[in-house]
């Protein structure tokens, strides 16, 4: 999965020289929470509806609307808005782009092409969606957490045993919680008849099934 599948494309920009009152009309109209800055094609920088907030009147002022509208008038995008932007190139996995906010704790990206050019926008909202998406888990699927010694073929343990029930794997997922045990998830799409021959043919052979929940859609 790419971030150029997941993006928001051709999003809204602002120049840096545009007023503040006209930037927070933008964001409120589009229910936006952060703006890229772009001058002349470039990208220049970025802010949030934060730092709107942070050069607004407090809400307990005796300023009108009107009186509001025209302090904000008075300042422009560039007076609030970060030079230092990070950004994630079009081509990259969902799992960089993930990586990078996580790591610089910042709630979106502008997505660039090779070229440089702004081509688009990821969030973490966007970030969550594709989860949720790859998880299936509108579909609805039974869950199974597995608590399992990390030594070779246990992997194949667990598919063979799901197997000789006739029971498809929707997906798995290997956890390091210590140093030598490993928390495996595996998702079905059905089969919740035979969770409890699944569970003790699992633990006949020294893995443990902690955990068993159905996700999403009910029937």
């Amino acid at each position: 999965m790419f971030v150029a599948a997941r993006m928001t494309k051709h999003p809204i920009t602002i120049a840096s020289d545009a007023t503040i009152g006209e930037a927070d009309r933008i964001m409120k109209k589009n229910k936006f929470h952060r703006m890229i800055v772009v001058d002349n094609g470039r990208l220049v920088g970025y802010f949030s509806d934060r730092d709107i907030m942070r050069v607004s009147p407090s809400p307990a002022t005796t300023l009108s609307k009107y009186e509001i509208r025209s302090l904000l008038d008075q300042l422009t995008v560039r007076d609030i808005m970060h030079e230092k932007v990070i950004t994630v190139n079009e081509d990259a996995t969902i799992e960089e782009a993930a990586l990078i906010m996580y790591q610089n704790k910042v709630g979106g990206l502008p997505v660039v092409s090779d070229v440089g050019a702004v081509v688009g926008i990821i969030t973490a909202t966007d970030i969550l969606k594709t989860f949720v998406d790859v998880m299936g888990l509108p579909d609805g699927k039974i869950r199974l957490t597995l608590d399992v010694e990390n030594k070779v073929g246990v992997m194949a343990e667990i598919t063979k045993t799901f197997a000789d029930e006739g029971m498809n794997i929707d997906s798995v997922i290997a956890c390091k919680y210590e140093e030598n045990r490993h928390e495996v998830v595996v998702r079905l799409d059905s089969g919740e008849e035979k969770i409890d021959e699944i569970k003790s043919k699992l633990e006949s052979k020294g893995i443990k099934v902690s955990h068993v929940v159905k996700i999403g859609l009910q029937n």
